[in-house]
């Protein structure tokens, strides 16, 4: 992959996640414009990705700190509790599920930046 492909699917990318990000925030929290949605899954992606290289790799315990320096980011991007901050991931997971099963082969983009697991 070329450095302008990288860069157009990495944009892409946290398009969509910011996205998942503001539908999540929107339900569970009722607040939060897309342009925070958009930083939010910037700085999740950039946490998930130092988290997860320092800790990861310890079994059971990494993941379980990774998922929650995430959340933390969620939590602290929208001022929330844990629970709700877990909602809010949980609804930007399942949205990006739909809209890549929709619109997954039209964009030829099958990964979001910001969302883990998607």
């Amino acid at each position: 992959m070329g450095l302008i492909t990288g860069l157009i699917t990495f944009v892409v990318g946290a398009l969509i996640g910011g996205l998942g990000i503001y539908v999540g925030a929107q339900l569970v929290a009722g607040e939060g414009s897309y342009t925070e949605a958009l930083v939010t899954a910037l700085v999740g992606s950039l946490v998930w990705a130092v988290v997860g290289t320092f800790f990861g790799w310890v079994p059971l315990l990494g993941p379980l700190v990774t998922l929650l320096a995430y959340l933390g980011v969620l939590k602290f991007a929208y001022g929330v509790s844990w629970v709700e901050a877990a909602g809010i991931a949980l609804v930007a997971w399942v949205t990006l599920l739909v809209v890549f099963v929709a619109l997954g082969p039209l964009l030829g983009v099958f990964s979001a930046v910001g969302v883990p697991g998607v």
